[in-house]
């Protein structure tokens, strides 16, 4: 089927938008629109220009026989700034304070518009990272995982506290809770990661970071390697951080239980993206 250019720019824009981190060749479209590949080239210039303008992301080309272009969505800095503001309005509203000083935060992780721009500012530091797998750990996780993933175009895995028959042989490892100092289990399938891998970990909170550290040390066992850690909201003022190198989105300041006051301030992700890249030199000790 011909298509017009109109017609041909619409498709093509949103097939980059739905397969984000996919190498594709020129001759896929040139096939699928009947066209040249200098037209196909002269459309992905323009579709180009336009995400960098509007803030979508950018298009990489890559040369050579086994070239072709690949979509990298980007959260420029002013809209980044925004939205991160808004969410420390959203988690400092004193009705979320619950029992013990905990901070309701389902309605946030359950809400698509939000989870999926978490997803875009998290693939977009750390875009120029070889990443292979995003995991979590059940439950909260879950939906920043998968928003993450679907940026990246990788898959996700779970680590669970119990096991599931569903799942088959699982390795388990022992772990003691940054806040709590207490021993706990945690553990995965041994199907869902394979050895060597290269993996962005993603947490909805963190207070000293016992399960995140937990989950680096269950990634010993699959030799696999930590590409990066990001979380939503983490705790200020821990007297041992059992993490040093993390992208945190929200930092929860102080919480007042008995005057229902929550103070949040922005996390570590300014910090990262105006001082360097998240590249290896931040993870090389990983």
């Amino acid at each position: 089927m011909k298509f017009r250019r109109s017609g041909r720019l619409v498709d093509m824009t949103n097939y980059m938008l739905h397969h984000p981190h996919s190498l594709v060749p020129l001759t896929f479209f040139s096939e699928k629109y009947q066209s040249a590949k200098s037209s196909i080239s002269e459309d992905l210039t323009i579709i180009k220009e336009t995400f960098e303008q509007q803030g979508i992301g950018t298009l990489l080309t890559v040369p050579g026989a086994a070239g072709g272009v690949k979509y990298i969505p980007k959260v420029e800095a002013n809209e980044a700034k925004q939205f991160i503001a808004e969410l420390c309005e959203l988690i400092a509203k004193p009705e979320r304070l619950l029992p013990g000083g905990y901070l309701y935060l389902t309605d946030l992780l359950g809400t698509p518009s939000i989870v999926n721009k978490i997803g875009r500012l998290f693939a977009t530091v750390f875009s120029n990272r070889k990443i292979d797998v995003v995991m979590t750990v059940a439950t909260k996780g879950i939906p920043l995982a998968y928003a993450v993933a679907a940026q990246l175009d990788v898959p996700v895995v779970i680590v669970r506290k119990d096991s599931k028959v569903t799942e088959g042989s699982t390795v388990s490892i022992n772990y003691v809770s940054g806040s709590s100092k207490r021993i706990q289990t945690m553990l995965l399938a041994k199907r869902s990661l394979k050895e060597g891998s290269n993996v962005l970990i993603i947490d909805d909170f963190m207070k000293a970071g016992g399960t995140i550290n937990g989950m680096i040390s269950l990634l010993e066992e699959f030799k696999a390697t930590v590409a990066g850690i990001g979380v939503l909201v983490e705790t200020e003022g821990v007297e041992e951080r059992l993490v040093d190198q993390y992208v945190s989105l929200v930092k929860l300041a102080d919480v007042d239980v008995r005057e229902r006051n929550i103070h949040v301030t922005e996390g570590t992700y300014f910090q990262i993206v105006n001082t360097k890249e998240i590249g290896e030199e931040l993870y090389e000790d990983r």
